[in-house]
């Protein structure tokens, strides 16, 4: 499959999945040790196998060296698992790794409304995850971050992504629901809190006017009173 010439397989998006990754990319990949001696007999099942062995994420590094996780994400073009095995990968809990991977996957192969939906649950999962960067350093993201970087960004780990329309805009045509931020109920009480901060400052605010004005009152009653005298 990795020669495309002529190539009459499945489809993402109108071109070869392969293709969703960039050449470069591919022939690093293709050329590295881990997807010769890691990737080559891999299936769905063993593929699960070998994610839950990861221990970090990212793109390409050092030298442009891809990583596990990375040669992974283009097996899985490869294989193009059944949607049932994705969202398999993608729920359970126990391998944080395979649920990021199955996360990237399903930004680049899933329709934008799916995507929007499948994903966006994920923002409140707050695990770590180590990413490797392309220095070849080492940094800590979390789950949300990563999910979030997938929703609003071009590039992430070495991948250019396909721009998705503003959220907004699938809303108004009915393709999604209006979200609701798990932390709506937090902001309504700080915005309950300031309004009561507003009248409160307000209400001090007439209290010193009032004291001022009587204070005004009572030296000029004081001044006439003088001034007869």
């Amino acid at each position: 499959m990795l020669d495309t010439r002529g190539y009459t397989g499945p489809t993402i998006h109108n071109t070869n999945p392969l293709h969703l990754l960039e050449k470069p990319v591919r022939d690093r990949i293709t050329e590295s040790y881990y997807w010769r001696e890691q990737c080559f007999a891999l299936n769905a099942a063993t593929l699960c196998d070998k994610a839950a062995q990861l221990t970090y994420i990212g793109g390409t590094y050092a030298q442009q060296k891809p990583t596990p996780f990375l040669c992974l994400l283009f097996k899985l073009l490869q294989l193009l698992p059944e949607r049932e095995i994705v969202m398999c990968y993608l729920q359970q809990t126990e391998f944080k790794y395979l649920t990021a991977l199955a996360a990237f996957y399903v930004r680049l192969t899933f329709e934008t409304a799916e995507v929007y939906k499948v994903l966006e649950p994920f923002l409140g999962d707050w695990r770590k995850l180590r990413r490797r960067t392309r220095e070849g350093g080492w940094r800590i993201d979390w789950m949300d971050q990563f999910v979030d970087d997938l929703l609003v960004k071009d590039r992430v780990c070495a991948t250019s992504l396909r721009k998705l329309p503003n959220r907004m805009i699938l809303e108004d045509l009915g393709q999604l629901e209006v979200r609701e931020s798990p932390l709506g109920d937090e902001i309504d009480e700080i915005d309950a809190d300031e309004e009561e901060d507003q009248r409160s400052r307000s209400e001090d605010e007439n209290d010193v006017q009032e004291i001022n004005g009587n204070d005004i009152i009572h030296t000029s009653n004081n001044q006439t009173t003088d001034v007869s005298d």
